[in-house]
């Protein structure tokens, strides 16, 4: 291999001296973090027992902590050469942190589990010698296995049940756990499928085994969902509207973006918060003109806030990003706003019918709308 006629270099002097330096990975535990810094130390410590006699590392992805968990992982990793950190700015989803770790690692085999101790890390050695050894891409620690158990209540474990008969919509593969977070597999099984994946949500198991371009092969292991210990859970009302996501995605995302459907809605929604607000102003007594402008500017703001907590939720802003991402938002929809008429009053003069002239100035808006918004308003938010 050369680099250049001024810098030659031997491969194979080169692979000599590097495996003489470091031996590689076997495996790598992914694990994706929220102020999680109670339970960092502790985890640590345990996958130190349970691989012992394994060549492993473990990458905690933290979405920006703000209790400093990132802070103690790079502090920890100064004396142990097994722990690294990769830590995201302006951007959380845990989907998406699994699916940068396990690219930012180089093991052969890699593990995902949460970060908070409610995942049975004595499962490991077995899983790992499974995923080696067996015919199997991908090895899956499950709750609704013989011997396992979620130790959810009625309410949750009604809902867990339904999201996984949902789950067939876009999965046939037989397995009993299709939402578990805690999982190992081979890196060809993901490489193949990770330009697929759609990374929404917290289900990246779902989410890899709708990708796979083939059946996944795997073998499902019992384990016992423990009770957390210390930190708070990071689920909240809104992990079930992303889980939908997540399936429609999969369903209908080779034919038109997700986001761009909800983005869509959204508008849709802003016409009728417009016309409300309107009519709300010219009863009050303001005059057209003034009564339409406040409409607008409330159904923009409606709209903006709408598709931040919804539409853009793994990229949601906060503080000084909102009321920057508002005013980049409006911006951007004002032009949309003079694309929309410009191309309908255009094809009208074309001679076409007045819906269809419409329909082409809103549907030029739409896009120009949602390409700002992606590009400029919530695109730096990454």
């Amino acid at each position: 291999m050369w680099l250049g006629a001024d810098h030659p270099v031997d491969a194979a002097n080169l692979d000599e001296r590097a495996t003489a330096v470091w031996s590689g990975r076997e495996l790598a535990v992914v694990v994706p973090t929220l102020n999680e810094r109670a339970n960092i130390p502790v985890l640590i410590e345990r996958l130190h027992d349970v691989l012992d006699g394994t060549d492993w590392e473990v990458v905690f992805v933290d979405d920006d902590s703000r209790d400093d968990t990132a802070e103690l992982v790079r502090a920890i990793a100064q004396r142990d050469p097994r722990v690294r950190c990769v830590q995201r700015i302006g951007r959380r989803g845990l989907s998406s942190a699994c699916i940068e770790g396990i690219l930012a690692t180089s093991a052969p085999i890699v593990a995902v589990m949460d970060a908070d101790l409610q995942h049975d890390e004595t499962l490991l050695p077995r899983m790992f010698a499974a995923v080696r050894d067996d015919d199997i891409d991908i090895a899956v620690a499950s709750r609704y296995v013989p011997g396992g158990s979620s130790d959810l209540g009625t309410g949750r474990a009604r809902i867990s049940g339904l999201a996984t008969r949902l789950s067939r919509l876009i999965v046939k593969a037989d397995i009993a756990d299709p939402m578990s977070g805690f999982f190992m597999l081979r890196r060809p099984a993901f490489d193949e499928a990770v330009r697929r994946m759609s990374g929404q949500g917290f289900k990246i198991l779902l989410d890899l085994f709708a990708s796979a371009p083939r059946p996944l092969r795997f073998r499902e292991f019992a384990f016992r969902f423990r009770q957390r210990q210390f930190g708070e859970s990071k689920l909240d009302s809104m992990v079930a509207w992303e889980y939908l996501m997540l399936i429609a995605d999969k369903l209908v995302g080779h034919i038109v973006p997700v986001r761009f459907v909800l983005f869509a809605l959204i508008g849709t929604f802003g016409v009728l918060v417009n016309l409300i607000v309107l009519r709300l102003s010219l009863g009050a007594g303001m005059r057209f003109a003034a009564a339409e402008i406040v409409a607008t500017l409330a159904a923009m703001v409606s709209n903006f806030l709408l598709n931040n907590r919804l539409t853009y939720r793994d990229r949601r802003l906060k503080g000084w990003r909102l009321a920057r991402g508002m005013v980049t938002f409006c911006i951007g929809c004002s032009i949309g706003a003079v694309a929309n008429v410009g191309i309908a009053a255009q094809v009208f003069g074309g001679g076409r019918s007045w819906w269809l002239a419409g329909l082409a100035g809103a549907a030029i808006g739409a896009v120009w709308n949602y390409a700002i918004a992606s590009t400029y308003t919530w695109g730096r938010a990454r």
